[in-house]
């Protein structure tokens, strides 16, 4: 609901393109909703596969898990990009020469880049060390650290006050670019998502920038940084402080020192292999969103049929294109309790799909796949609940653990 806020915008800029000719159309005021949208799903992109990834294992920085208070905690993420937002709207109609901006223009792009890493990261440096003294870090920054173990949306979680800094120093290239007469939609797009791939790379707690990247260009390291070495500073708390590029911590000497080796290991972490298995699948098209991989607000509740789901036929029919294609298993949790680690593995097929005879052959391949592949693994115990089929028992030397039986799994 908190949405509501954009309609006067949203309503205003439609208007505006709708009743105004060509010539006198702001078709960048019109596309700050494109903008915004874009956000939401290049954020919701990258939970999902910080999700997948992580639970698979192969490059995991951190072993914790994500508990339920940090989900709930961060579930907030997308005010950050409504407040964003408001201010976007706000400069698009107020700002002279924020109006009616063009699709491209060179200098405005150089500005932006010159800008970020000169006066942004460096003013973000010290703003976050200032943040770590301890009047400042009980106070405000303290809510930012409380997850040690990130998420991509871990990285816009903080009180509104320093939402505010945050926002008054990434508008420095977009008000600069504005002032000089070279603002874009490039430009400005292209910074705002520039800031949230790094956000979002950067607490993943995954590693995926390949070595080789840092070998062909060994600077590099100085101005992109990399998961792993922004998760040493969820860890040790007084180094790796710079925004996205390591320079100004090498200059200021807070770089840590174990950044590198940190690095090479989680790079070559490989897929972790559960003790406990379980094996389930999907009910309907739109249970894709209830997964874990999906949406925190949707996963955390029972499942049921919600109306504006429908509006995301299209990303559904996506999704059911994608799994009839790729007809594969895939992970989607995982728990660790103690020593004892669990998976939670997905069939890509739906409720109606167990009711057609036509289907079972492909269904009877996929759980056997799935058996074969989780006994290669070494895994201990495999749960098949509603998959359980006792043909399929008898074949592999498994010690099970059947947690329900239903009809529509018993399949000939």
């Amino acid at each position: 609901m908190q949405y509501v806020i954009l309609a006067p915008w949203i309503i205003h800029s439609t208007w505006l393109f709708v009743a105004n000719d060509a010539k006198e159309r702001d078709v960048s005021y019109f596309l700050m909703l494109g903008v915004v949208l874009w956000r939401i799903i290049h954020n919701q992109i990258w939970i999902s596969l910080s999700r997948y990834r992580t639970a698979k294992g192969n490059g995991r920085i951190l072993d914790r898990g994500l508990e339920f208070e940090q989900v709930d905690r961060e579930n907030n993420w997308d005010d950050q990009i409504l407040f964003n937002a408001l201010l976007f709207y706000t400069g698009s109609r107020h700002l002279p020469g924020a109006q009616k901006l063009p699709l491209w223009r060179p200098h405005g792009v150089l500005l932006s880049i010159v800008l970020h890493a000169g006066p942004v990261e460096f003013l973000y440096y010290w703003f976050h060390r200032a943040l770590h003294h301890h009047y400042l870090y009980s106070r405000y920054h303290s809510h930012h650290h409380s997850s040690i173990v990130t998420q991509p949306i871990t990285s816009v979680i903080h009180p509104f006050a320093e939402h505010m800094v945050y926002s008054a120093l990434f508008f420095i290239p977009i008000l600069a670019t504005i002032l000089t007469r070279t603002i874009s939609m490039a430009s400005f797009a292209g910074y705002v998502t520039y800031i949230d791939f790094m956000n979002n790379m950067g607490h993943c707690n995954f590693e995926l920038i390949p070595n080789w990247l840092f070998s062909l260009f060994p600077p590099l390291k100085y101005f992109m940084y990399t998961p792993s070495y922004h998760s040493l500073h969820h860890t040790q708390f007084r180094t790796n402080y710079s925004l996205f590029m390591p320079i100004y911590d090498y200059i200021y000497e807070t770089m840590d020192k174990s950044s590198d080796a940190l690095y090479e290991t989680a790079l070559k972490r490989e897929e972790e292999t559960p003790d406990v298995l379980h094996l389930t699948h999907l009910t309907t098209p739109e249970s894709i969103y209830h997964l874990p991989l999906g949406f925190a607000s949707l996963a955390s509740l029972p499942h049921t049929s919600k109306w504006y789901l429908w509006l995301m036929w299209p990303v559904t029919l996506w999704s059911m294109i994608l799994t009839w294609i790729y007809g594969r298993t895939f992970v989607v949790e995982r728990q660790r309790f103690d020593n004892l680690r669990v998976q939670t593995w997905v069939i890509p097929k739906y409720n109606l799909q167990y009711y057609l005879q036509w289907q079972n052959e492909a269904i009877n391949s996929l759980i056997e796949e799935a058996i074969i592949q989780a006994e290669g693994k070494g895994v201990k115990v495999l749960c098949l609940g509603l998959l359980n089929q006792a043909s399929l028992l008898f074949l592999f030397p498994f010690t099970f653990k059947v947690n329900y039986l239903s009809s529509n799994s018993l399949l000939s």
